[in-house]
């Protein structure tokens, strides 16, 4: 079961350092948030990057990636990097740091841009969760196109995050169902252009 980690805290940080920066700078953010008006405070939130699709914010494209930093409440922080502590280091380690640390940022980018697109109004926004999904969009290539590489515990495991994330995106009304469902598919993209270059 290669989602369980074992690792103490050094080794954590030696083997996926990418993963321990991303952690570290989402909640450094956080912690800069709940000391400079809150994390749900909307002027905040917009200060420290997150996305509004308004006419006013309609071209600071730069919002497009920190939003992926930015997080509306600790139990969203809590969720995501829960997420991104348990589920990361094992595609980090597959795709080493550089290549990963790209997928990442790059899955981020397009579900926040899908998610401005599909947006109806005005919709403040933030959130790890479009990479996070493009993590889970990497998951989702391998489990049916690259089944070898995980075992079976792993492989339902990935099938019960996709199924519980879906429902829950669609369920739960304050959730950027658009950031998911674009990370997730461009996870899956990203993941198999990656795969084909080093073929």
């Amino acid at each position: 079961m290669i989602f369980i980690r074992y690792e103490n805290f050094k080794s954590y940080l030696r083997f996926y350092p990418v993963t321990s920066v991303l952690l570290l700078a989402n909640i450094a953010v956080f912690i800069l948030m709940a000391f400079d008006g809150g994390s749900t405070n909307a002027m905040t939130l917009l200060k420290y990057g997150a996305m509004l699709n308004d006419s006013h914010y309609a071209t600071e494209y730069w919002r497009y990636f920190t939003a992926m930093f930015v997080h509306i409440g600790f139990d969203h922080l809590l969720f995501n990097m829960f997420a991104l502590f348990v589920f990361a280091p094992p595609l980090e380690r597959l795709l080493g740091s550089w290549q990963y640390a790209l997928f990442y940022l790059f899955s981020g980018l397009l579900g926040n841009v899908i998610s401005d697109m599909m947006a109806n109004g005005p919709t403040l926004s933030a959130g790890a969760s479009g990479a996070i999904y493009g993590i889970y969009g990497a998951y989702l290539f391998i489990v049916l196109l690259q089944r070898s590489l995980l075992d079976p515990q792993s492989r339902q495991t990935v099938y019960m995050l996709l199924v519980m994330g879906i429902v829950y995106s669609v369920m739960v009304a304050s959730v950027n169902l658009w950031a998911h469902l674009g990370g997730l598919v461009a996870g899956f993209v990203l993941y198999g252009f990656i795969r084909k270059l080093r073929l």
